[in-house]
């Protein structure tokens, strides 16, 4: 792997739903071509603090951020351009969430708003975003017919290669395996595996045992006494679940709370 450099770094981040203090002083730093998981107990922050890195909090009516982060050395909530961000920074939901059409037109939406690509190479992306993402020798024979008859396993490994298509630099993923069967699950964990050479993951998780297989490094969130997400421990998954610094992520990792 080559030298690793933060991708991205928040600095004493608060994040409010309106009067809520949804999360409060979090530091953490994100380096390239790793896979950082997210863990904790429900309502403690993990996806809120997820999607303050691409700015979809924004859409939420009387949100508030304070504190820093920045995406390669740039703060996204003052030197940004939001629609650039998100281009940079794609993200992959909880639920698969593919567009109404075809296999191929779900991939070929966002490059066909960015550029204007030939035919040649727009079938040359579908193909390979496909492969990239696994699914290639399940669909290849019927790119033409509706996503909607995938099954779950396969519509998220669609909606992987459609936000392959735009060729971000990071994947956001919000709990993508939840509603999965074991074998789909299996496949989504060997693509973070392997798209790892040449992006970022940032996978929220309540699965402690696919945080463990996955990930690279690990952020530990839980809600303390004044009811605000924080981050209580990060750092390499492997001292994160066998050598922790924090007593708390000893309770959660052993199912002491949680």
């Amino acid at each position: 792997m080559s030298n690793l450099i933060n991708c991205f770094s928040a600095k004493n981040l608060h994040f409010y739903y309106g009067a809520h203090h949804a999360l409060s002083n979090v530091n953490m730093d994100v380096q390239d071509n790793t896979v950082t998981a997210l863990i904790g107990p429900s309502g403690c922050g993990k996806s809120t603090f997820l999607r303050t890195l691409n700015r979809m909090n924004d859409i939420i009516p009387q949100t508030k951020v304070d504190g820093t982060i920045l995406y390669r050395g740039q703060d996204i909530y003052s030197e940004c351009d939001v629609l650039d961000l998100r281009k940079k920074v794609g993200m992959v939901f909880q639920k698969p969430n593919p567009f109404p059409m075809s296999i191929y037109d779900n991939i070929a939406y966002g490059p066909k708003l960015h550029r204007r690509p030939s035919k040649q190479e727009m079938d040359n992306l579908v193909e390979r975003c496909l492969v990239d993402a696994g699914l290639w020798e399940e669909v290849k024979d019927r790119l033409h017919k509706s996503a909607l008859g995938l099954s779950g396993g396969q519509q998220q490994r669609l909606c992987i290669a459609r936000t392959l298509a735009v060729e971000p630099d990071v994947i956001l993923m919000d709990e993508p395996t939840s509603a999965l069967d074991p074998v789909s699950t299996n496949h989504i964990e060997e693509l973070c595996f392997n798209l790892k050479e040449r992006l970022t993951i940032i996978i929220v998780t309540h699965n402690m045992q696919q945080a463990a297989r996955i990930s690279d490094y690990t952020g530990f969130f839980m809600v303390n006494n004044d009811k605000c997400g924080e981050l209580v421990e990060f750092g390499k998954t492997s001292d994160v679940f066998y050598k922790p610094q924090n007593e708390k992520t000893e309770a959660y990792i052993s199912g002491r709370f949680g």
